[in-house]
């Protein structure tokens, strides 16, 4: 038998990428530049990845130096430590809107950064049940709930507004809002682009 998600990941991932990546020799010095600023603000790792090592999906993006200079630059302020939304709150809402869109790169990789967080298999699995799911406190329920009214109606609840201003100031509500966003455009273009997935990710088959 079939796992669910296979249909997914062959409409996805069994065709080749649309868009090709830069020569990674002849792009080398960009692209790792890039790949720096990002690990450096997101990840808190200053350290070199050999260009070998340096993800595909930055070879493709480095295409569109303009465009894709304003995406990572919006995706510092909101996952770095300028970042007003804790982790955890964070990770769940990209993880349900990645589960909710089908976005296989999106979910396996935030599946890795989730369990870094300290976000357990047991809860990454609950993810996929959604806000209906009993476990969750109200907050966490929350976060999960705006991320499928986004999906769904384009709009946050005055119900899941009210939770949520129990918890998050202002500046947070502003963000999560944002965060769920730009994962929404990020799994728009890693579908469309069929971006392949990274060592280590597995897709929508992550736990």
């Amino acid at each position: 038998m079939s796992a669910p998600y296979d249909a997914r990941h062959a409409e996805i991932l069994g065709k080749p990428p649309r868009i090709s990546p830069l020569d990674r020799d002849a792009a080398a010095d960009q692209v790792r530049e890039a790949t720096n600023k990002l690990r450096a603000g997101i990840v808190g790792d200053a350290v070199e990845l050999p260009v070998a090592d340096i993800p595909e999906i930055m070879f493709v993006l480095g295409k569109f130096p303009d465009i894709w200079d304003k995406l990572a630059t919006l995706a510092l302020q909101i996952q770095s430590h300028t970042a007003m939304l804790p982790p955890r709150d964070r990770q769940l809402a990209i993880l349900r809107t990645a589960w909710l869109l089908q976005a296989p790169y999106e979910w396996g990789q935030h599946v890795m950064v989730s369990k870094s967080v300290g976000i357990s298999s047991d809860e990454i699995e609950r993810v996929t049940q959604g806000a209906a799911a009993p476990e969750w406190t109200p907050h966490e329920a929350a976060i999960l709930r705006a991320a499928e009214e986004l999906r769904d109606n384009v709009m946050v609840s005055d119900a899941t507004w009210g939770i949520l201003s129990e918890t998050l100031n202002e500046h947070q509500l502003f963000e999560l809002v944002v965060l769920i966003g730009q994962f929404t455009a990020t799994a728009y273009y890693q579908n469309s682009l069929r971006l392949r997935l990274e060592r280590g990710n597995i897709g929508l088959a992550a736990r």
